[in-house]
């Protein structure tokens, strides 16, 4: 995990997981251009894309992935403290340069959020009681809160639970692994 690795973004972050690579940019808070009348709240918008090298089974298209953006908007509303920016936009890029991210660069530059954010999942491979599933969760690890839980395929109550806390588990010690990067940021800055 790295901050600051785009020079031309607010704040930026690299992240790598085993064979993922993702670089996030944010730029903003900025006036925006798309409100017509006040709002007492700021705007969010979110934008994922692959490059062309991604995975094979992303697609070689490179362009924009409406889902994952989705997901990813849904996923930092619940952590940004929209209320803190009103009449402004955040804009959040993240590249997904090896398939295999981070909030990490939304911190860096200062957005009030609730918590960070993190996201694990974990699949099941035709076992029993679940047949080829994923779980997918997004988590603000020291509010123990999940913001995001998406589940395919067919679990029983009993591995869904066990999958759910593997996440949370997950999730926590990745928060924790966030928080030092923050830190050895914060006290390189200072230097």
């Amino acid at each position: 995990l790295q901050t600051g690795v785009v020079s031309s973004a607010s704040e930026s972050a690299f992240a790598e997981f085993s064979n993922t690579k993702v670089i996030v940019s944010i730029f903003g808070p900025r006036e925006s251009k798309k409100a017509t009348s006040y709002s007492d709240v700021g705007r969010l918008n979110c934008n994922v894309s692959f490059t062309t090298f991604a995975s094979p089974a992303i697609g070689s298209q490179g362009t924009d992935h409406k889902e994952y953006s989705s997901m990813l908007q849904k996923a930092l509303e619940g952590v940004i403290m929209m209320e803190t920016f009103p009449k402004t936009t955040v804009d959040v890029f993240a590249l997904v340069l090896e398939s295999g991210g981070s909030n990490l660069a939304l911190a860096d530059a200062g957005i009030m959020m609730y918590d960070l954010i993190t996201a694990v999942s974990v699949s099941c491979i035709e076992e029993e009681g679940c047949e080829d599933g994923s779980l997918m969760m997004t988590c603000m690890p020291s509010r123990y809160e999940v913001t995001q839980l998406t589940i395919t395929g067919e679990w029983t109550t009993p591995n869904i639970n066990e999958a759910m806390q593997l996440c949370v588990d997950a999730c926590s010690k990745l928060g924790e692994i966030m928080r030092d990067c923050l830190k050895q940021a914060a006290t390189a800055a200072d230097e």
